[in-house]
């Protein structure tokens, strides 16, 4: 998740005033989320971890819609949506494997 929000920090400073401080600021915040979900899950109890991850994965699909968004509205370029929809795609992924297998 630490690279991803890499990737996604670098857009912020590019994007202008408008979007910087609304769409991006509510997508950046649900990054932020994520990340502690993702620690928390890491550094609980099973149970936790399960509420944790659950909770990441509705972020990481609600994060998903707000980057589609971001495209829709031409705030981003092209090549950067692919790449973090790639990535979100791939953190889905694991969070999913994760919650499989502490079920």
């Amino acid at each position: 998740m630490f690279e991803f929000y890499k990737l996604f920090y670098s857009i912020g400073g590019k994007l202008p005033k408008r979007e910087r401080h609304g769409i991006y600021a509510i997508a950046d915040r649900l990054c932020l989320d994520i990340t502690q979900d993702f620690i928390c899950a890491a550094l609980e109890q099973k149970l936790v971890k399960r509420i944790s991850l659950a909770r990441a994965r509705i972020r990481i699909e609600t994060l998903k819609r707000f980057i589609r968004l971001m495209r829709e509205l031409n705030i981003v370029h092209e090549k950067w949506y692919l790449q973090t929809e790639k990535e979100l795609q791939e953190i889905s992924k694991m969070t999913s494997g994760w919650l499989r297998y502490l079920e």
